[in-house]
């Protein structure tokens, strides 16, 4: 059987921004063919979004540069036809959908677009009404965007985008933003799209279960380059590749990779959590399995009540109840990490410890002290906060001015303001970055800017609010690893993510939230086994949790692993060991 035609070809494919002196792609040439779904993997800066881009003209037709070589899409020269064109056959959604929702309602929203290109009505009407199916929003026709979740969100912009009927649906990190509810909406929706529909997608993430899961294809890109394409059997195996790259493979095919590493060889190494499952029932009819020594669970911190909160209650001015009757306390030097969906209560929490809001009931301790005796400065000094997004909290024109502001402002002596910005920027690897605009940077580094501000004024609490969002690989562990150290010279730290399989090498407590009470407070690895309540809040944990309750069918006990190195280490006499990072003493 024939395969099917390219709907993409890329011909020698160069790009160089702007005033750019490295190539943003870098001599690529590949085909996408109809009814793929192709995961576009790298690196931050791999070129992934400017891959993205070029397929509906937007580079270089909107942002000039210089571009060399050829791309068609659907036998359309993407330089000899222009973005609105092309648009009609080139569905794109961003990674923020807000930054595409423009209308009041969420059939307005799929509307605007045909009625520019003066579409009839009665078409609009029937568009609108099929892709809201498609996307599972019907009934939500009149809501307002802003009420929707983010899943929801991101759905409708798959919907905008799918009332122009493209041929190829393009996604560019749609769900960096999302629970892993909303994950799982997103790539449901575009699977069913491509395998009921047969709308070609090309999707860019670092969700590499997902994508193990749902692409057929995968495409690797790095410094711009064209690295490797082919199946995720064939790609995430691929375990020392991926690594080279800064790429996380999937926890399965890790676990297999130390696995046969030590010298159990399995064949070819499984990226689905199914195929893993009936891995094992192979792998413990050939060998004994020897559980490693799990450290005891630690104790609870003995210090001070550092964060302290008492049948805490908050209504917001439309009505929803957020918080209901929350109560805590997180001693001095504790590493807690907080989870739960999208609208559990987790930010309206974390607010509540810096006064950005005020308890409808209830109240908020600060060392023993009511939040609202505290001035902003006070708190400040005391309490450190490092927002969902960094460009929320940068408002100077270069990285030193940024960093030094709140001292500046708190009316520190000029030598003590030096002094503990040199340290912060040098603390964070800022120093050669200290003249450039803040907004020049990239998205790691204005999350280490806004974490660099915090620094400077050595706060005892340093509170994290999804720091790992829109980060690869290699970005959320340099900023966790940073945490960790903090965590070491006695810092408390606050964690609020999705990112579970990020957390068990730095936290040491979980606090679960749901529909805006406190599910569970538990040390790690007691609460990532607790599936129920973990379900309770649409959390899922990390494949390596699930490959160690599989395992205990063949062992005596609970295993309660966490990792891939933990549940490899059931087959490697010794385990396996990790390194650390460092960061200077001055910061403390």
């Amino acid at each position: 059987m024939e395969p099917p035609e390219p709907l993409v070809q890329f011909e020698a494919v160069s790009y160089l921004y702007p005033r750019a002196t490295r190539p943003a792609l870098r001599n690529i040439s590949l085909d996408i063919r109809r009814g793929e779904f192709v995961g576009l993997i790298g690196a931050t800066g791999a070129g992934k979004t400017t891959l993205c881009l070029t397929l509906n003209g937007i580079v270089p037709q909107f942002y000039g540069g210089r571009f060399f070589g050829r791309i068609t899409v659907a036998g359309m020269d993407t330089l000899e036809h222009p973005t609105g064109m092309l648009a009609r056959y080139v569905g794109m959604v961003f990674q923020d959908p807000e930054t595409q929702l423009i209308a009041n309602s969420v059939e307005d929203e799929v509307a605007f677009a045909l009625e520019n290109l003066q579409v009839p009505r009665e078409e609009i009407r029937a568009r609108i009404t099929y892709v809201l199916q498609a996307v599972r929003l019907d009934g939500y026709e009149r809501k307002h965007p802003s009420e929707l979740s983010g899943g929801q969100k991101q759905r409708l912009a798959i919907a905008a985008a799918l009332a122009m009927r493209p041929a190829l649906l393009v996604l560019d990190e749609p769900t960096s933003q999302l629970d892993p509810v909303g994950e799982q909406e997103v790539f449901a929706v575009a699977d069913e799209l491509n395998r009921e529909l047969g709308v070609t997608v090309l999707m860019a993430s670092h969700a590499a279960e997902r994508l193990a899961e749902y692409a057929t294809r995968l495409i690797l890109l790095s410094a711009g380059s064209l690295v490797a394409v082919g199946s995720p059997d064939e790609i995430y195996p691929q375990i020392e590749l991926l690594e080279r790259h800064h790429l996380r493979p999937p926890q399965v095919a890790r676990t297999f990779y130390l696995i046969n590493k030590a010298g159990h060889p399995t064949g070819r190494l499984p990226v689905r959590l199914e195929d893993g499952l009936r891995a094992l029932d192979s792998l413990c009819a050939q060998c004994t399995l020897t559980p490693p020594s799990i450290p005891p669970e630690p104790q609870g911190a003995d210090g001070p009540a550092l964060v302290s909160a008492r049948d805490l209650k908050y209504t917001y001015p439309d009505g929803t109840r957020a918080l209901n009757g929350v109560s805590l306390d997180i001693r001095a030097g504790e590493y807690v990490v907080i989870i739960g969906q999208n609208g559990a209560g987790k930010t309206t929490l974390i607010k509540h410890f810096l006064r950005l809001l005020e308890p409808t009931e209830g109240k908020v301790l600060i060392g023993g002290r009511d939040t609202r005796e505290f001035t902003v400065g006070e708190l400040a000094r005391r309490v450190g906060y490092v927002g969902q997004n960094p460009d929320h909290q940068i408002f100077n024109a270069s990285v030193k001015d940024e960093v030094s502001f709140a001292l500046r402002h708190l009316g520190y002596p000029a030598a003590e303001i030096r002094a503990r910005t040199s340290a912060s920027l040098e603390a964070l690897g800022l120093l050669d970055m200290q003249d450039m605009h803040p907004l020049a940077l990239t998205r790691g580094d204005r999350a280490r800017v806004v974490l660099a501000a915090v620094l400077a004024l050595q706060p005892e609490v340093i509170i994290l609010d999804e720091p790992t969002t829109g980060q690869d690989y290699r970005g959320a562990k340099s900023i966790l690893d940073i945490t960790r150290e903090l965590h070491r010279q006695g810092k408390t730290v606050i964690v609020v993510t999705h990112h579970l399989y990020l957390m068990p090498e730095y936290a040491r407590r979980v606090l679960v939230m749901g529909k805006g009470t406190l599910l569970l407070d538990a040390p790690l690895r007691q609460a990532y086994h607790q599936l129920d309540v973990l379900g309770a809040t649409f959390l899922e944990p990390p494949q390596a949790v699930l490959l160690s309750r599989y395992l205990e069918r063949y062992s005596a006990g609970e295993l309660r692993l966490l990792t891939p190195e933990e549940v490899a280490a059931c087959f490697i006499p010794g385990g396996v060991e990790r390194g650390s990072h460092q960061i200077p003493e001055s910061v403390a």
